[in-house]
């Protein structure tokens, strides 16, 4: 829960590092994004008033989210942050 709230809070200052455009959500961006997430591990995209308009905000971060194995850290109008995903070790130790 404090790791969350800890980049809720880093999340507040960035700047965003991507802009999603008219051409909308292509392989190049996804690819982009999960090179940006593995390097700074917080991200903030921004979505443009011709890309959102006429859809679901949420539904579009969620789809995002997936496609680039993040998760939503936070969401205000047409920004969201995104955090990498942390492996869980399926392995039991011995």
């Amino acid at each position: 829960m404090a790791i969350i709230k800890e980049q809720r809070a880093k999340a507040q200052v960035l700047q965003p590092s991507m802009q999603i455009g008219k051409s909308g959500i292509t392989e190049g961006l996804i690819k982009e994004l999960k090179s940006q997430l593995k390097t700074k591990k917080l991200i903030k995209v921004k979505f443009m008033k011709s890309f959102i308009e006429g859809k679901d905000k949420k539904q579009v971060a969620i789809n995002l989210a997936k496609k680039t194995d993040s998760v939503i850290v936070l969401q205000v109008g047409h920004t969201v942050t995104l955090a990498k995903k942390k492996k869980i070790n399926k392995k039991p130790k011995v």
